[in-house]
């Protein structure tokens, strides 16, 4: 009777685990994924090697959230390439229009835009709407010309216009474009390492 009771039991731990593991795949398959920090386009806010859980139910991220997304593949060629074939180098606008299909590497950045807004950059400060950005996440961009476009551009409908917070040294969307909304994997939440930076974003 003993044996019956310690065989029991043990079918049921491992009935327990293996549920507990499937729930954990679903999971992380379907709603919550973990990322890597690759560059320090994200510095000061996100660190090399830091690394996050994004909420991957989230379909249409807030200005201000930072998201893990798809770019256009007009981020993989050096230098990038824009959708709108008049933008040129030195071009006093930033790029307004996506290629047509996504890349396949991932980069996580801040939405500083949304679906409609208009936005122009001075000085790496984003003017949305005739407002200027509360940016004081950001490392200063200065007068360079990758911090510098005046000429005013509409965001179109489901895109959203992704930067670093590393505004001086960040690969975004005032290069490549904004991001359709079906390319944004999910809104980063929670950092998970390193120990002293563990919490909610």
């Amino acid at each position: 009777m003993l044996r019956h009771r310690r065989a029991r039991a043990l079918i049921e731990l491992v009935l327990t685990i293996a549920v507990a593991l499937g729930l954990a795949l679903a999971v992380q398959a379907w709603a919550v994924k973990p990322y890597k920090i690759p560059s320090g386009s994200m510095l000061p806010t996100l660190e090399i090697g830091q690394r996050v859980l994004a909420n991957q139910m989230i379909n249409h991220p807030s200005v201000g959230d930072i998201v893990v997304f798809h770019p256009p593949a007009g981020a993989d060629p050096r230098p990038a390439a824009c959708g709108n074939p008049d933008q040129g180098t030195g071009h006093p606008q930033a790029c307004d229009k996506p290629t047509a299909r996504p890349s396949i590497q991932t980069f996580i950045k801040r939405v500083v835009a949304g679906p409609g807004d208009v936005i122009r950059i001075i000085d790496g400060h984003v003017y949305r709407n005739g407002m200027p950005e509360k940016d004081g996440y950001t490392i200063a961009c200065g007068a360079g010309p990758e911090c510098n476009f005046p000429k005013a551009i509409k965001i179109p409908a489901d895109d959203y216009f992704m930067m670093g917070d590393n505004r001086p040294d960040s690969d975004d969307s005032r290069f490549w474009g904004p991001v359709p909304d079906s390319w944004i994997i999910g809104v980063a939440f929670f950092t998970y390492w390193p120990p002293d930076r563990i919490g909610f974003s």
